[in-house]
């Protein structure tokens, strides 16, 4: 008499059920780790941003690397390139950043001047001309650290 191996429907739907229970359990763990990431990303992306914000108004007479009614590309020029003791195109001063960082929950590197509050998901991040403060753009919550 030849033996036939292999596994019973019963084994195989035990199995099956094993793997959703430890897929229900496991997903949930992962997706948090994500936000939890860019929770982190978020929070040094704004303090490294912060920082040379302020290192640019020590080089430069406590002046912001923006004016009110300038463009975002003011900032980013200001931020990522050489410039004089004026905040104009020189070899004295920078560059404080490479490139300005994208916003890990919205994937925007777009800077708002000004406008609406922080928090409004139009662009990746917000500078207030008149306080100087640099916020993240794409929620309220963020908006707050």
């Amino acid at each position: 008499m030849i033996k036939k191996s292999g596994f019973t429907l019963v084994e195989i739907l035990i199995v099956v059920v094993i793997l959703g229970i430890l897929a229900a359990i496991i997903v949930p763990m992962f997706s948090n780790a994500s936000r939890e990431s860019k929770l982190s990303a978020i929070q040094s992306d704004l303090q490294k941003v912060r920082g040379q914000i302020e290192l640019y108004k020590f080089h430069h007479t406590d002046q912001l690397p923006v004016l009110s009614g300038e463009s975002s590309s003011d900032f980013e020029q200001r931020m990522t390139s050489k410039t004089d003791g004026d905040g104009n195109a020189g070899s004295d001063y920078g560059p404080y950043l490479n490139k300005i960082p994208k916003n890990p929950f919205n994937d925007s590197n777009s800077v708002r001047i000004d406008g609406a509050e922080a928090g409004a998901n139009s662009d990746g991040w917000r500078i207030d001309t008149s306080t100087g403060f640099f916020q993240a753009d794409d929620s309220a919550e963020h908006a707050a650290i």
